[in-house]
């Protein structure tokens, strides 16, 4: 029988996981609650108590009541929490968990949560959930569904989404197991909407020669969730076409993907095959949200809420060199591709950012920065988006991997 972790503030919403227990039970799985309440006392009995989710996390119960800092009880308990979830499903008892709460809720849960794998169910109840989520749900499969009104009390409407979520969860544990039954290579690829035609190509000539494609779209959330399965070695080989990411970091804009994008596959060994997709521009979101400072750019409005905005000379030098730096230390195979004739859907010839001084600045920069010891630099007379770079872009992952003996 599935086991759902109930994990919550018992102190504060006591009748309102009792009602979302008794639901799940009601659906036939079993519920192991484990309370990260700190102050008040249990409203509903606890299979793990709060004095042994404090401990997990390094923290005395006691003494967090005393400190009277519910900054630092909620630290404490999201540690403690994390570090209980992960036991649990170590040994065999989280098929899937469930919490409900306000922003300090959510906050543990979801610290707690995003421990578990991608595709074990895991689903927050929360006041948070219409606004921004992405420091909740970061680069995994979370699902944050809005508790409408406040979570206090069960009342007729709260009880309909709590039923809701309850019959959620117990829909995706009990649901019939994904099996591809494929052993395939996965591989990583990285996409925007102006390199979705260069990218589909390579994808398909990648399928075609036995390999599984995850394909990733570079919002900032693309980029760290294709590192991190990078870096857990989950991947056989990485073709990152689309590197703009690194623009959004390096001026300011709303996708980027951290200092960390574009490390991961070479401290892994990984080959990897890397172009400068869309480095051509920098997102943000609709017009009106775009820095004073950037008035007299070049930009484009892409759709109601992206506007890009094309990068300078400057900027593009120095993309290059940031760049070449981290692909200089990759441990294993690696390619740079440059596209001589453009960078992406709307940077050749006739479009809105054809830019042939940015362009040539971003490729002296790589020219001067890379090395070539350790990158293979190929430079084609091609648009990022010609069937020709794709097909060359794809062979040479292939060509990596079949000498690796993937």
């Amino acid at each position: 029988m599935p086991v759902v972790v109930l994990l919550g503030t018992l102190d504060t919403k006591g009748a309102e996981y009792g009602f979302v227990r008794d639901r799940l039970v009601a659906a036939g799985l079993t519920v192991l609650v484990v309370d990260a309440g700190v102050l008040g006392e249990p409203e509903l009995p606890a299979d793990v108590s709060r004095a042994e989710v404090a401990a997990a996390g390094g923290a005395d119960l006691d003494g967090l009541r005393a400190a009277e800092d519910r900054g630092l009880a909620v630290t404490a308990m999201a540690a403690g929490a994390a570090a209980v979830v992960a036991r649990l499903r170590d040994e065999g008892r989280c098929d899937a968990a469930l919490a409900l709460g306000g922003t300090g809720g959510t906050s543990i849960a979801a610290q707690a949560f995003r421990e578990l794998p991608l595709g074990v169910p895991k689903v927050i109840v929360s006041t948070a959930a219409a606004g921004d989520t992405s420091a909740y749900v970061r680069e995994t499969d979370l699902v944050l569904m809005p508790s409408v009104v406040d979570v206090a009390g069960v009342n007729r409407l709260s009880a309909r989404i709590l039923a809701n979520a309850a019959a959620a969860v117990a829909g995706m544990v009990t649901a019939a197991p994904v099996d591809l039954a494929t052993d395939k290579p996965l591989l990583a690829a990285s996409m925007f909407g102006v390199t979705t035609q260069g990218v589909d190509t390579a994808r398909a000539r990648l399928s075609e020669s036995g390999y599984e494609v995850l394909v990733f779209h570079m919002t900032g959330t693309g980029g760290r969730t294709l590192e991190s399965l990078a870096a857990s070695g989950q991947l056989a080989g990485v073709l990152d076409v689309t590197t703009t990411e690194l623009a959004d970091e390096l001026v300011g804009g709303v996708f980027s993907a951290g200092p960390d994008r574009l490390t991961a596959a070479g401290r892994r060994g990984i080959p990897q095959v890397v172009s400068v997709g869309a480095l051509d521009m920098v997102n943000f979101g609709p017009r009106d949200t775009v820095p004073e400072r950037f008035a007299d750019r070049n930009l484009f409005v892409h759709n109601p809420t992206v506007t890009l905005m094309r990068t300078t000379p400057d900027e593009c030098a120095e993309l290059g060199r940031r760049l070449a730096t981290r692909l200089n230390t990759a441990l294993g195979p690696v390619a740079l591709f440059l596209p001589l004739r453009g960078v992406s859907a709307i940077a050749v010839e006739g479009g809105v950012f054809h830019d042939p001084v940015a362009d040539t600045a971003l490729f002296d920069s790589i020219r001067a920065t890379v090395d070539r010891s350790v990158v293979d630099l190929v430079e084609l007379d091609a648009a990022v988006n010609d069937a020709t770079f794709a097909a060359a872009m794809a062979d040479q992952l292939d060509e990596y991997l079949q000498r690796k003996g993937n």
